[in-house]
């Protein structure tokens, strides 16, 4: 009996100093540093269900692109896209060598504000297709 009640001692007295031992290794939660600098070609936010919400990327120019009004090519770009969840851009946030161009879009339509060029335009086009252009 007396050798159980020792040996019980001694097991007692090596978990605690195990118990002492894993506390005192513990550290607390801390915040990793934060870089100063991303770089990247692209950056895109994803959901919870992994669908692309926002990106951010550089285009590369496309000297063959015909344009709506005519002219060829498109100069280099850097373009902000914020997704519905549906997958729709609804804003669009563009700039380019020779100035930039924002469009906002909804169910109903979509407003373009265009600076590049000769002057800059404001274009309004409804779902339906009507659509009203505001230059200088």
């Amino acid at each position: 009996m007396a050798k159980l009640n020792r040996a019980t001692i001694v097991l007692t007295a090596l978990n605690l100093m195990l118990l002492a031992f894993s506390l005192a290794q513990q550290r607390p939660a801390v915040a990793q540093e934060v870089a100063p600098l991303l770089r990247a070609r692209g950056l895109e936010i994803v959901d919870d269900q992994g669908r692309v919400r926002a990106e951010i990327k550089v285009l590369p120019a496309q000297p063959a692109l015909k344009m709506p009004d005519g002219t060829t090519g498109y100069p280099e770009a850097v373009q902000l896209r914020l997704i519905s969840s549906e997958g729709g851009p609804h804003t669009k946030l563009v700039t380019t060598e020779d100035g930039a161009g924002l469009v906002l879009g909804g169910e109903k339509g979509y407003t373009q504000l265009l600076s590049r060029g000769a002057d800059p335009t404001i274009k309004i086009v409804t779902k339906d297709g009507r659509e009203r252009t505001i230059k200088p």
